[in-house]
């Protein structure tokens, strides 16, 4: 059987976790992504979402991988988090933000979808922000949000096509993106940690074990998985 997964964003993080954990299963794996991915194996789309047309350059390898493929995971996880306010976020910025987290899965989808058969899954990936808000990062949030309409979206215009789908949101995971975030104030790492039940950071691996299971179990269609080892509200 001819497995494909296709991801954005699989240089580093998750991503790339997600992308080396799938080649271990026999999947043939395209990583979209503006940095080459550092992984024997695994082949490479260079791409920079953040331009409208893209999806010009590469669509003929993409539909050249789908087209054979008996299954397809598609992998929404490239994303770009800026730190803004609703104060003073401009239109322009707003909409750089939105084109990397939920047009460009978007455009993937409308691509990819009319080749992708009866037993392929399409995953989303969220954040605990995708259900929940802080103060200093509206673009992400609001694109967040976006994402898991998006998702429930797919699950109802897929219906009688056999293609699962899901949203997976992680809570605080050890990746360059937290880490670029929060710095390395131990000061800082201690409240974020203080603000999980487990008192830890999420190992991307965790991550990728929850998205193999969804690409794996069309039971969890339509379904949001919050992954983050249980969040303290406070």
């Amino acid at each position: 059987m001819s497995k494909v997964l296709i991801l954005s964003g699989g240089s580093q993080g998750i991503g790339f976790a997600t992308a080396k954990r799938f080649l271990a299963e026999g999947y043939r794996v395209v990583n979209l992504s503006r940095r080459p991915i550092d992984l024997v194996g695994a082949e490479q789309i260079c791409v920079d979402m953040q331009k409208r047309d893209w999806l010009d350059t590469c669509i003929d390898d993409l539909h050249a991988v789908a087209k054979h493929a008996d299954a397809v995971v598609l992998l929404h996880n490239a994303a770009r988090h800026d730190g803004d306010s609703v104060r003073d976020l401009a239109a322009e910025n707003f909409a750089d933000v939105l084109q990397v987290n939920l047009v460009a899965p978007q455009q993937l989808n409308a691509a990819l979808i009319p080749l992708m058969k009866a037993g392929s899954a399409i995953l989303y990936m969220g954040s605990t922000l995708s259900e929940k808000a802080v103060a200093g990062c509206a673009s992400y949030i609001a694109s967040k949000h976006g994402v898991i309409g998006l998702m429930r979206a797919t699950t109802q215009d897929l219906i009688g096509r056999g293609i699962h789908t899901a949203c997976i949101c992680p809570g605080f995971t050890d990746t360059a993106m937290l880490r670029g975030n929060i710095g390395d104030d131990p000061e800082v790492m201690a409240a974020i940690t203080g603000m999980v039940s487990y008192g830890r950071l999420i190992d991307p691996v965790e991550i990728v074990e929850t998205l193999f299971f969804c690409a794996h179990n069309p039971v969890i269609n339509g379904s949001v998985l919050h992954a983050n080892l249980g969040q303290i509200e406070r």
